[in-house]
């Protein structure tokens, strides 16, 4: 009988050490939500497409492999999986609230803002909740004051204050350059509208000619706001617009004889999202000479980051690949928030985790955080610190090209 019940104990024992290595013996899989808001619908609706599939992408790549990028020594937890919660928001701001209330209850723990108008909508609303988000929308606004949404291209006044250093640079005649603002006539058009920056340009050297309007999608050219920069003698037209708006007023500015190389010399600079890549690939030669500041690489850029977006896509849609850059702000915005939360869940279990601490332990902890050259610059947060970069990025086209001018300090002009 002892024998007995020894052999039934050894083989209780021996049940018990073999269930443990089974796979439903192991730790129970740990999920967290990474997302927010695209605007699928309305005039940012192929920019957020290309930012969508960066973010389905890179958690792919990072869920399979483990890795956080191809020159990253860090790992992503291996018990811990990132799951993708979106909706669209078609850049309506009443929407964009119910949305972020609806995935704050789904347990999302980091968050993004589409355009300017549902970062406005939302910035003081995420502060309070002490939620960290990043965004495609980089207006003034995000410092006037900082609330907790960060950007990871200059500010659209950064970016243009930066086309006009390089005007000034090479500016010839004896007298001052006029500039002037032609720009969307939204929310997004109009953020760029700040004293500082009109305060800027004067101190630089720039006499200032006030406004011109063009609706964030034309319709029509803007033949009359086009006249009135020649009535006013304008030599550097600065404004935000997108490429439903950019392409057909420089398309009509050639029509005039208006441009760097034509019977009125005038330079067109924009900020991004006036994505030129976009921009060249439609506009060909009849958009040379426009500035953009704070673009994405190229396509056929040698970066690390541009290799890696290029290998995603083989992997991931080898049938169907991405060309707009803004797939590269999807990379960039989607690897901020996978690392606010790896930085966070060193400090706290990713079931314990509130979007509080990966904010406090997260966001503001991170510190040159490369992205491979898709950002102008490493990546760098903390409190009251929310622009990501501290250069600014020029391209131009020419040739029908994308010709990167180099890089200018930012002024902070907000």
């Amino acid at each position: 009988m002892t024998q007995f019940r020894s052999a039934l104990v050894a083989s209780l024992v021996l049940v018990l050490v073999g269930l443990a290595f089974l796979p439903g013996a192991a730790p129970a899989a740990k999920t967290v939500y990474v997302g927010g808001t695209m605007s699928l619908t309305g005039p940012y609706a192929e920019d957020s497409a290309a930012i969508l599939r960066g973010f389905e992408d890179y958690l792919k790549y990072v869920n399979e492999t483990k890795n956080l990028a191809p020159w990253r020594k860090d790992k992503w937890p291996a018990d811990v999986t990132i799951d993708l919660l979106w909706r669209d928001d078609e850049l309506k701001p009443a929407k964009a609230i119910s949305i972020y209330e609806e995935l704050k209850a789904k347990g999302i723990l980091v968050y993004r803002v589409s355009g300017s108008p549902t970062a406005l909508a939302l910035k003081d609303k995420l502060k309070q909740d002490e939620f960290g988000a990043t965004s495609q929308a980089v207006g003034p606004y995000l410092l006037t004051p900082p609330g907790t949404i960060f950007s990871n291209t200059p500010l659209y006044t950064d970016e243009l204050g930066a086309i006009a250093d390089w005007f000034l640079e090479n500016w010839k005649e004896k007298r001052k350059p006029r500039g002037s603002y032609l720009t969307a006539d939204n929310a997004f058009g109009k953020s760029i509208e700040v004293p500082k920056m009109e305060a800027y340009l004067k101190n630089a050297g720039y006499e200032f000619a006030g406004s011109q309007y063009v609706p964030l999608v034309s319709t029509s050219p803007p033949t009359t706001q086009l006249m009135r920069l020649k009535e006013d003698k304008v030599d550097l037209a600065l404004g935000a617009m997108v490429n439903p708006g950019a392409q057909p007023t420089i398309k009509e500015a050639g029509r005039l004889d208006m441009g760097p190389n034509l019977g009125y010399k005038i330079t067109f600079g924009f900020s991004y999202p006036c994505i030129i890549d976009l921009f060249r690939e439609g506009m060909d030669k009849l958009g040379d000479g426009v500035v953009v500041g704070g673009s994405f690489p190229s396509w056929t850029e040698d970066q690390p980051g541009v290799k890696f977006a290029l290998d995603l896509q083989k992997k991931y849609r080898p049938n169907k690949p991405e060309h707009n850059t803004m797939y590269m702000e999807g990379l960039a915005e989607v690897m901020t928030q996978v690392e606010a939360l790896r930085l966070a869940m060193e400090k706290t279990a990713p079931e314990k985790l509130k979007p509080a601490d990966v904010l406090n332990n997260g966001f503001y902890q991170i510190k040159n955080l490369d992205t491979g050259g898709l950002t102008n610059t490493p990546l760098n947060y903390g409190p009251g610190h929310v622009e990501g970069v501290d250069k600014v990025r020029l391209d131009q086209v020419r040739n029908g090209k994308q010709f990167k001018l180099g890089a200018w300090p930012l002024h902070n002009i907000f």
